[in-house]
Order: C-alpha cells, then sequence, then structure tokens
C-alpha cells in the first residue's frame, strides 16, 4: 500500500519534470542556432534588422528556457519532499519497533539516513543531469548534420567519458560505501558516549573513551578522504577531457571550414552543442557520490520495508477485561542456534491480582516483561488479553490498555506532563493529573522548578533514578489501562518512593486491574498474591506468595545446613593436606 501511495505522489512531479525536459532542452538548441545564423546569415547580409529580430527572439527563448528550468528544479525537490513525507512516518517507526523488539536496530539505524539521501538526490542537480543523459544522442545527432567527421568525433568523445563514469562507480562504490558504514559506527559510539556519560566520568573513562572515537572518526575521516581523491580525479579528468574535446572540436570544425566543406556558424555551433552533449555525462560523474549514496540507499530502504511490514489497520476490540493468560509461550532467542529465551510458559493473571516474577538475574524476567506487552513476538505459544492475542489489537490501541514501566527509565525532551501524556498532544491535563496522583507523583512533580511544566531533557541529570522511575510510572497509569507490566518498578526509589509505589499498586488492584511485577526486593513481593519463580527462562515454580515463601526459606536453610555439615570434613582435608 504504501509503494502505491508513494507511486501515486511522485508519478505527478516527475512526469511534469520529465515533460519540461523535453522542452528545456529543445531550447538547449537556441544558442547553437543563434551562432549559427549570426555568422551565416547576419554577418554574411550585413543585415542589422535580421540582428535585432534574431536577439529578441533568443530573448524570448532563453526566458521560456529559464522558467522552464526553474520548474524542473522545483518538480524534482517536490517530489524528493513526497518521497519523504510518505515514507518517513513508516520507515521511523519500523526504526523505533526493530530497535525495541531486537535491542540492536542492525541495518535499521541508517534508514533514516537512506530516506534523507533519497530526497537529498532527487533535489539535488545531479537528478537534473540525469533527466538530460537521454538527449545526448539527439545532441550528437545534431552535430552529425553539420558534418560527419564532427559526428563521429563527438561519439568518441562521449565514449570516453562514459568509461571514465563506469571506471568511477567500479573503483569507488565500495569506498563509498565503507566509509559511509565508518561515519555511522563512529556516530553511533558517540552516542553511547552520550547515553552512558555519567558512567564515563564517573568512572574516569573521558580519556579512553575519547581515544576510542577519535580512532574510528580517523578511520572514517581517512575513507572519506580517500573516497574523494578518487571521485575528484575522476571529476577533473572528466571536465578536463571535455574542455579539450570542445577546443579540439572547434579545430577539427575549422580544417574542415579551410576545406570548404562546412561554414564558420557550423563549426561554432557543433563546439556549443558537443559541450552540451558531454555536460550531463561530466555533471553525473562530478555528483557521482550523491547519486551512489540514494541508490543505494534505496536498495536498503526497500529492503528495510520489506522486512517491516506496514502495519494493516484492524479492527479496534472493545475494552477487553482485566486478563491476562500466557500458554505455552516460548521465545526464541535473537541469535540463531541458541536456546530459546523463554520456553514453556504459562500462567494467568485475573482482575485485581497482583502476580510477582522473581529469579536470578538473567533468568528471563525482562524479556517476559517485553513480551507480554507486545514488544517482542512469541515463537511458539499465545499471549492473550481479554481472550484475544496480542497482535489483534494495534500498536496505539495496545499502548492504551497496558501500561509499561521499563527496567531502564527513559525520558524524552519536553515537560513533565508532556512525558506522562506519552508526548500526545491533546491530552487533557485533568488526565495527567490524575495519573500523577495515583502514582503519587503529584506532591513530588510540585515540588520541581515549574512543577508540570518543568523541561526536563532525554540526557540530562534534572531528575534522579528515583524521580524519573515515579513520573514513569504515572506515565504507565495514565488511561486508566486494563493491565499493568512493572519490570523492577522500585530499583531505584527510597522508602517514600516504595510507600507511593505499593499504594499505586493497591489502588490498581481494587481498580480490578492485573498486575505482573518483575522484582526481586521483599517490599515489592510482601504485596503480591502469587509469586512465579523463573530460572534459566522457565518456571521453576509458582503457587501463593506464603508458600513459595516458606519453601524458599525451607530451601535456603537446608543448603545454609549442608554447607556446616560439610565444613568439619573440609577442615580435615586441609589439616591432613598440611
Amino acid at each position: 500500500m504504501t509503494n502505491n501511495r508513494l507511486f501515486t505522489r511522485v508519478f505527478g512531479p516527475l512526469v511534469n519534470a520529465v515533460v519540461f525536459s523535453v522542452f528545456s532542452n529543445i531550447l538547449m538548441l537556441t544558442g547553437p542556432m543563434f551562432m549559427l545564423l549570426v555568422y551565416d546569415r547576419v554577418l554574411g547580409s550585413r543585415s542589422e534588422e535580421t540582428l535585432v529580430a534574431l536577439f529578441m527572439l533568443v530573448g524570448a527563448l532563453f526566458a521560456l528556457f529559464g522558467l522552464l528550468e526553474f520548474a524542473r528544479g522545483r518538480l524534482l525537490a517536490r517530489a524528493g519532499a513526497r518521497v519523504q513525507s510518505t515514507l518517513q512516518r513508516r520507515v521511523f517507526s519500523g526504526v523505533v519497533d526493530r530497535a525495541g523488539r531486537h535491542r540492536a536496530a542492525r541495518h535499521s539505524d541508517t534508514a533514516l539516513q537512506d530516506l534523507e539521501s533519497v530526497h537529498v538526490a532527487l533535489a539535488s542537480p545531479v537528478a537534473l543531469a540525469l533527466l538530460d543523459l537521454p538527449w545526448v544522442p539527439i545532441f550528437i545527432a545534431v552535430i552529425f548534420i553539420f558534418h560527419p567527421w564532427l559526428g563521429w568525433f563527438a561519439i568518441a568523445g562521449g565514449i570516453v567519458l562514459v568509461a571514465i563514469a563506469l571506471m568511477n562507480q567500479l573503483v569507488t562504490a565500495r569506498k563509498v560505501k565503507a566509509s559511509a558504514t565508518l561515519s555511522a559506527e563512529a556516530a553511533n559510539f558517540a552516542k553511547q558516549a552520550e547515553y552512558g556519560s555519567e558512567l564515563v566520568v564517573g568512572q574516569g573513562m573521558e580519556e579512553a573513551v575519547a581515544d576510542r572515537w577519535v580512532q574510528m572518526r580517523d578511520r572514517a575521516t581517512q575513507s572519506i578522504i580517500s573516497t574523494n581523491d578518487w571521485t575528484g580525479s575522476f571529476g577533473s579528468a572528466s571536465k578536463t577531457i571535455r574542455l579539450f574535446l570542445q577546443s579540439a572540436i572547434l579545430a577539427l570544425g575549422a580544417y574542415l571550414v579551410l576545406q570548404d566543406q562546412m561554414t564558420a556558424g557550423a563549426m561554432i555551433a557543433a563546439s556549443i552543442l558537443l559541450s552540451r552533449a558531454l555536460a550531463p555525462i561530466e555533471q553525473s560523474i562530478g555528483q557521482w557520490p550523491l547519486a551512489q549514496r540514494a541508490l543505494t540507499g534505496w536498495r536498503q530502504l526497500r529492503a528495510f520495508l520489506e522486512d517491516v511490514p506496514e502495519e494493516t489497520p484492524s479492527v479496534r476490540l472493545p475494552r477487553p477485561k482485566s486478563h491476562l493468560a500466557v500458554s505455552r509461550l516460548t521465545v526464541a532467542a535473537s541469535t540463531p542456534g541458541q536456546r530459546p529465551v523463554l520456553r514453556n510458559i504459562e500462567f494467568e493473571v485475573g482482575p485485581g491480582e497482583v502476580v510477582g516474577v522473581i529469579g536470578k538475574s538473567g533468568a528471563g524476567k525482562t524479556t517476559l516483561a517485553r513480551t507480554l506487552v507486545g514488544i517482542v513476538p512469541p515463537a511458539v505459544g499465545s499471549v492473550r488479553l481479554g481472550g484475544a492475542t496480542l497482535d489483534q489489537y494495534s500498536n496505539e490501541h495496545l499502548g492504551e490498555l497496558i501500561g509499561y514501566l521499563p527496567q531502564d527509565v527513559r525520558m524524552f525532551d519536553g515537560t513533565i506532563a508532556e512525558n506522562i501524556a506519552r508526548l500526545a498532544p491533546n491530552t487533557a491535563i485533568g488526565l495527567i493529573i490524575d495519573a500523577a496522583k495515583r502514582a503519587r507523583a503529584y506532591d513530588l512533580i510540585l515540588r520541581l522548578p515549574e512543577g508540570f511544566d518543568t523541561p526536563v531533557r532525554a540526557a540530562n541529570a534534572l531528575l534522579s533514578g528515583g524521580q524519573r522511575q515515579r513520573i514513569a510510572l504515572a506515565r504507565a497509569l495514565i488511561g486508566n489501562p486494563a493491565l499493568l507490566v512493572l519490570d523492577e518498578p522500585n530499583s531505584a526509589l527510597d522508602n517514600e518512593g516504595t510507600i507511593a509505589l505499593q499504594e499505586a499498586i493497591s489502588d490498581a488492584k481494587k481498580a480490578g486491574k492485573a498486575v505482573v511485577m518483575m522484582t526481586h526486593r521483599p517490599t515489592a513481593v510482601a504485596i503480591c498474591d502469587r509469586l512465579i519463580v523463573m530460572d534459566q527462562g522457565q518456571i521453576a515454580t509458582m503457587g501463593p506468595r506464603e508458600d513459595i515463601m516458606r519453601a524458599m526459606m525451607q530451601n535456603a536453610k537446608a543448603q545454609q545446613r549442608a554447607k556446616q555439615d560439610v565444613q568439619p570434613e573440609d577442615q580435615i582435608s586441609r589439616e591432613e593436606a598440611v
């Protein structure tokens, strides 16, 4: 559907640009024809009236030519803008979606740059040069009319420039791609350093990180310089050869004039026509890196869009019951051949029930949370909310139904109110305040410099970790979701924040919401009705909180007694060894 919409929106401007190119290139014959008539007619007849009439006609034709050139440029610029506007939302959503699902964007981190390169190329002179290339044979055919020798000479010159263009493509294709890859790697590392600035500064890593980035940037710079050197050499060679060919055809034409085989006006006209015929080839060579980047970007963009299919409109289901059912859930590893991250997970969470998921680090708790909110798709099994699988809801609708508090809390550039509203521009302030109150973050926000209008930045340190977590809880609660999925919601909270979290979860429980909470702190476990113990991607055990805690305490005591029983034997062994 996107391809059809893109074709429909871009077809008109491109067709008009092609039509204008026809008339524009026909008008390019104005200069050579005027030169021919002046030398062969005006100077021969010494007629001033003829000169004035020709000059006025030429002035009008060149004015029309300028108007057509201006129109061509505007049409191509708008075609590029329409490509950008048609694809930008889908590409951006695909980048965010893939980054969220795979925790690494893979090739998607260049998709936005690929789209921009296509946009820039369509609005650049290289697009005009490509539209003029089909007219090169026509101009050479006109040169043949003046004299066959000049026509064959023009063909030979065109072949030389085309050969240079092909050599440019063969030599620089890999270099352009390599330089783009190195530049992207350096930019990504810089973003990593920016996001991890606290760690970099706190651990004294500035110099090491700067050295690493400088090395990456130097490699990219050297690659860019090498690419530009090769491209510049081909561009210089093509320009030099074109200027030489223009002089050489004058010399050949002068020889033919001396042999009385053509007129002086035809000689000058042939020189101008040759220059015009070879100009698109030369311009294409000079702008080749831009065209090559756009072609590569378009191929990568098409592959990216095929990998991220457009979300088709789905039937908006009514608000579901607060009932979560996970059946035979298996989540594959991101690397092929590895053991699944989650295996055969089954449990249910009813309305007004709080289920805690506990386990060691790497047990699969965070992956389970991301699967429950639809970020990670199941390889086997299903996750159902209110009886419907998550893929039956659109992403936007699912976001309204599930309040998600991730382990890694992020803020976006904007105000506190905008972050709570999930950046939705038309969210009523009453909903924002209500969510803040239910998260017990209202008073906290009022103590900030500008209250709900306090500006925050994704990378600044205005808010502490606990403040961010409580504001993010308000963001999860806005809109009265049916399900809450909280991943380590108290990892950065102090005692006041922990109490506020418990009260917020109690309110959600009383309101009949289903709550799933990944945690390891006893204060959070105390509010849970049931516990699920995860181990190596599987459910080790689950049941009522009291039973699970009692079994875990008995197991811990048994392990302690076993260690104490082994200690005397170990002591005897050490004494015997001595």
